[in-house]
């Protein structure tokens, strides 16, 4: 099979035409974006551009979507499209809005017999691969506690005060952090109760406190009935010697496994000090590359779509949860 033929429809988020360029597997066959945007692409002379992803659709011959909608609310219908034009859909988080949704576009993409996928790669990164490996290898016993933070700068006046935009704070931000309890793990959550506020948010932006959420925590009940908090937030301070402020520390029976500073700092603690996480033999590969993989050739994926989805229901879950603790 030829190389996968992919469109990008948007830059509302992390697309993926830098990550194609010379790629073994896949190469850009069309895009529809701003003509500003499009000229920032290496070699954006030979691609197609389109004004609508309607047009883009039409053109055919795409074999993939890559969607980072400009409205994150006009996703669902975005992706509804791309699958009944024949194209796999790879959609930037969060890839919908609503369970129902979700559920919608899965139905969709079995019609249609092609793959729906959000753009999941959280923890197919160092050293979180290997923490995830050594978790499931049962390195600290029966995980009992997870505690996760994902925080990030305010980009004064940047962030979208709407949530239709890029699907807020909780659905995000919060995605990523909940795919480091679910897919580090192993297990889902099965309840949640979740809080946001709007604090800060007129000092930090020059406007109304209003719209745009700054912060929120979430707390979860996890399928083995262990139990799991996120903290989340756009306040992490320039003099932070990265872009974004995560932790992950995951307690069990037989020890503490803990990546700190964005990443940068490792720790094991069993009956004794074991120091960092040993990456040196890591077997991870980009999740995108496997995605290209898998549809080119049938090479397996690393998670089902169930495993791969369900942080997004749980960060619908949690911003409905958090949206009821509001009404009260």
């Amino acid at each position: 099979m030829e190389k996968i033929r992919v469109g990008l429809h948007g830059m509302n988020g992390h697309q993926i035409h830098n990550r194609l360029k010379n790629h073994p597997d896949g190469e850009i066959a069309a895009v529809c974006m701003t003509e500003e945007a499009w000229k920032k692409l290496p070699g954006w002379e030979k691609i197609p551009r389109y004004d609508t992803l309607d047009a883009m659709l039409a053109g055919g011959g795409l074999d993939m979507v890559c969607l980072c909608s400009p409205r994150r609310a006009d996703q669902e219908r975005d992706a509804m499209l791309c699958l009944e034009a024949g194209c796999h859909v790879y959609a930037e988080k969060p890839a919908v809005l609503s369970e129902a949704g979700l559920d919608r576009v899965l139905a969709k993409a079995a019609e249609c017999g092609k793959e729906f996928h959000e753009i999941a790669d959280t923890v197919f990164y160092e050293p979180y691969w290997s923490m995830r490996r050594l978790i499931r290898e049962g390195k600290i016993g029966e995980v009992v506690q997870v505690y996760a933070q994902k925080s990030y700068p305010m980009r004064p006046g940047q962030r979208p005060q709407e949530e239709e935009t890029d699907g807020g704070l909780i659905r995000w931000v919060g995605i990523h952090a909940v795919r480091f309890v679910e897919h580090i793990t192993g297990l889902q959550v099965t309840d949640i109760e979740a809080r946001e506020t709007h604090l800060g948010n007129g000092t930090l932006n020059g406007v109304h406190e209003g719209g745009l959420f700054t912060a929120a925590v979430l707390s979860m009940t996890l399928e083995n009935g262990g139990v799991a908090s996120i903290c989340m937030n756009y306040l992490n301070p320039t003099g932070f010697p990265g872009w974004g402020n995560e932790h992950v520390r995951v307690f069990g029976t037989g020890g503490v496994l803990e990546i700190t500073d964005g990443g940068a700092h490792s720790h094991i603690y069993t009956d004794k000090d074991e120091g960092e996480i040993d990456t040196a033999a890591s077997d991870c590969v980009d999740f995108l590359d496997l995605l290209l993989r898998h549809l080119r050739y049938g090479d397996p994926m690393p998670m089902d779509t169930e495993e791969e989805l369900h942080p997004l229901r749980v960060v619908i879950r949690a911003k409905e949860k958090a949206v009821e603790v509001r009404q009260k």
